[in-house]
């Protein structure tokens, strides 16, 4: 795949990008460039290569997945100054 200048300028006016011929030129070379490397890559084998999370091969650290209430409710309401069953109680205001 290759770039001409008019998808160059048509690529710049979709991302409000004003170049002159003379920079869309130079781009045009730089995004053929890009394609090529890009379709270089295309051609090497990943059959079997596992996808990784770090360039280092470590074990990803996982927690249980278990609903809770988190076990603190009692703790959150410690400090208000007035709770019913770890609810907290609030004056009712009528306007």
């Amino acid at each position: 795949m290759s770039v001409d200048l008019a998808t160059v300028k048509r690529v710049a006016h979709l991302a409000r990008i004003a170049v002159t011929d003379e920079e869309a030129a130079r781009m045009e070379g730089e995004l053929n460039t890009i394609l090529g490397f890009v379709e270089q890559l295309s051609e090497v084998d990943v059959d079997g290569v596992e996808p990784m999370t770090s360039v280092t091969p470590m074990a990803m650290k996982k927690r249980v997945d278990v609903v809770t209430d988190g076990s603190k409710a009692e703790d959150i309401v410690a400090n208000a100054p007035d709770s019913t069953d770890n609810f907290f109680v609030v004056p009712k205001v009528v306007e």
